[in-house]
């Protein structure tokens, strides 16, 4: 049984392991991305927890740190697509780049979307689930807030993100992919 086990993770489906290796180290790449852009904006920009917008008819509002977390993850959507699709799923057989962006921006959004709701609720301080502002109490970049609810945010959303990446993105070359050793 254990045998059966090994086969089928390891001589089965070793290719994935790669795959997911390079899509980590790509991701890891990301997550730097990502966070700089965040500490950027954020020491350039307002107050972020002050008001972007507001939404109309409710109580909420937009905040900043959300607008700050939505400009880091367009910037880091498009390095992390150019370095899969050249290199964790690099093939000769990929389809056009707007073919392929277009549903790895739909994959980014959703996960956005859903990590903006894990912002908003590590955020908050009336959620359950909000960092401790007694902790984080942004008196140093190492105890900011937003640096590790944005840092949080992407663990949550990072497995999602590679499936669908892999299944439907990059589906072209699934399957089809010549690996060269890292």
């Amino acid at each position: 049984m254990v045998k059966r086990l090994k086969h089928f993770l390891f001589v089965r489906h070793g290719h994935n392991w790669i795959l997911l290796t390079r899509f980590g180290l790509v991701g890891g790449s990301g997550v730097l991305v990502n966070l700089l852009v965040v500490i950027i904006v954020n020491k350039l920009g307002p107050d972020a927890q002050a008001i972007f917008a507001d939404l109309p008819l409710t109580r909420f509002n937009v905040r900043w740190y959300h607008a700050y977390s939505t400009i880091a993850f367009v910037v880091a959507n498009l390095w992390n697509f150019q370095l899969n699709r050249f290199w964790t799923f690099k093939s000769a057989q990929h389809s056009g780049w707007w073919r392929e962006y277009v549903p790895f921006l739909a994959v980014g959004l959703l996960g956005q979307l859903i990590g903006l709701l894990i912002l908003t609720l590590l955020m908050h301080p009336g959620s359950v689930f909000a960092l401790s502002p007694s902790f984080f109490d942004d008196s140093t970049g190492f105890r900011t807030r937003l640096y590790w609810a944005q840092l949080i945010t992407i663990g949550f959303v990072t497995p999602l993100s590679f499936v669908l990446n892999k299944l439907w993105t990059f589906s072209a070359v699934r399957g089809h992919a010549k690996v060269t050793h890292i």
